[in-house]
Parts: C-alpha cells; structure tokens; sequence
C-alpha cells in the first residue's frame, strides 16, 4: 500500500542510486534525494520520513520537519501568491498551497494564517485550508473531564479564548484562566476542566491538581513587595513603559493585574496599583 502523503512512514530502502536512494512503498518506489539521505544508511535499513509530492506529483521523502502533517492545525507564514491561492512556507522545500476556495481572509504575503492541514480528495495531494470548522467534530468527543489535552489557541471571544484540542474539538478557555499573553496559533498543553451536556468543553492551562506557575502575576507582587507596597503603573500607562518595567506586555499587564483586584490583593488608583493586606 503506498504511503500518504503528508505524514511520516517508517520505510525500508530498496536500492541507492547516484542521486539518492530509493524506498520501498509498497505500489511504487520513492526517491529521497541525496541532499536528505542520512549518513551511513545501508541497502535494508528502515528510516522514518516524511512523504509529500514533489512540482510533478511524484511522491518524495525527506528527512525534514515540516510545522505540521496532516489532520494538524498550525501556524503558517505566506510566501508569495496569485490568482489560484497562496503558498506558505511549510518548513521543507516545497511550500504548502492554501487555495482560494480555502481561504477566509485576504492574504498578504509576509502575514501568518492559521490553518488546518489536509489530503485533498481530487488531487491527493496535501493543502492547507482556513476554513477549520468543518474538520473538527464535538458531537462524537474522544476525550473526557480530566485529561490532558494540547491546545492550539484559535481565537479571541467576549469570555475566552476558542481553542482546538487535539485538531479535533472546539474548546473554551475562558479569561479567568489566562495569565499571560496569548495569540492565534500558540500551543499550549492543559486539560478538560468541564463537558457540558451539548459537548461544550472548557479547558485549563497547565495540569489538573497542579497550580501553575503564574508568572505575571507573581512578578507583580514581588515588585510590589521590593516598592512599599506601590507601582506607578495603571491601564492607562505607556505599553513600553510597562514592558520595560515589567518585562511583559500591556495586555499581559492588565490581565494579570485585573485578576490581582479580583482576588483583592491590589486596589488601583489614579496613578498606579496598591497592594492590600492580608
């Protein structure tokens, strides 16, 4: 059975040629170009690799990591385009094809996507496409209240942020349990905290039964503690003058400060933050 494309294959080697060596893929033999073959690699020897096809459709092996294979959601920068879609770079020689059909947004080259990684049924050849919905599935879940999970943050909601678990589901992290910056496309590792009845999940950042490590809001404290108490720095403060200070930005700033003023350990006044007592 041939290998698919898009996906790493433990394959034996057949035979090596002048430029490169060739391996067994079942229906078809496929050439890993000499650049790619490693060192020391006899007739016999199985080497795992990855598979995609080359400008004329011939199934290649490489030794490359692309930022990700099929059925993954990641992060992608465009590198050129033109009247059929886009091309982004996918971490090996050839660049991945992001359709025009697949497009949501109007890309410009230079800018990163998020998208989700797939084998084209007509052309059986691996693309990227941004419409992400369609792939995901929280009628049928494979996971339950308590595991561990990856997340990809997706985008920004009026509670949270939406995240994809494992490139399979849609989940909630919600505000309250962020204590840093993030952005589309950041990979983070937690777990299921909750499944409502309709299959929502929300999910938490770090390990269940584990406090995290909180690091903004711990720094604010300890400068709180090394100033009397006192910091000249409010939402209204300059962005850079925030990192400077607190070597984070302004949102990381606010989040972290407003989840401080819920916990009651700072008050804010009109011209910075205040620690409480005890």
């Amino acid at each position: 059975m041939t290998p698919q494309a898009g996906l790493f294959h433990k394959l034996k080697v057949v035979k090596h040629v002048d430029f490169g060596i060739y391996l067994d893929g079942g229906d078809v033999e496929i050439l890993m170009p000499k650049r790619f073959v490693p060192a020391g690699v006899q007739d016999g020897d199985e080497i795992e690799v990855f598979i995609y096809h080359d400008n004329e459709g011939r199934l290649i092996a490489t030794n490359q990591k692309p930022y990700g294979t099929v059925g993954q959601v990641t992060l992608l920068q465009a590198r050129d385009k033109n009247n059929q879609g886009a091309f982004l770079d996918w971490g090996l020689m050839k660049d991945i094809f992001l359709p025009l059909s697949q497009q949501k947004s109007a890309v410009r080259v230079g800018g990163k996507y998020l998208v989700y990684i797939y084998l084209d049924e007509m052309t059986g050849r691996v693309a990227a496409t941004e419409h992400i919905s369609r792939f995901l599935d929280n009628d049928t879940l494979s996971v339950k209240e308590g595991d561990e999970v990856d997340m990809v943050i997706w985008r920004e909601t009026d509670i949270g942020y939406s995240v994809i678990i494992n490139n399979k589901h849609e989940g909630l992290l919600h505000y309250n349990e962020v204590f840093k910056e993030l952005n589309p496309g950041d990979r983070e590792r937690g777990y299921v905290k909750s499944i409502l009845e309709d299959n929502k999940i929300t999910v938490s950042l770090g390990k269940k039964g584990y406090k995290r490590i909180e690091t903004e809001v711990e720094k604010i404290m300890r400068l709180l503690d090394e100033n009397n108490g006192y910091l000249p720095y409010h939402d209204k403060s300059d962005p850079e003058e925030i990192y400077e200070f607190f070597g984070m930005s302004k949102k990381a700033f606010k989040m972290a400060t407003g989840a401080l003023y819920k916990q009651r350990k700072i008050s804010f006044t009109k011209t910075g933050i205040k620690q409480e007592g005890d």
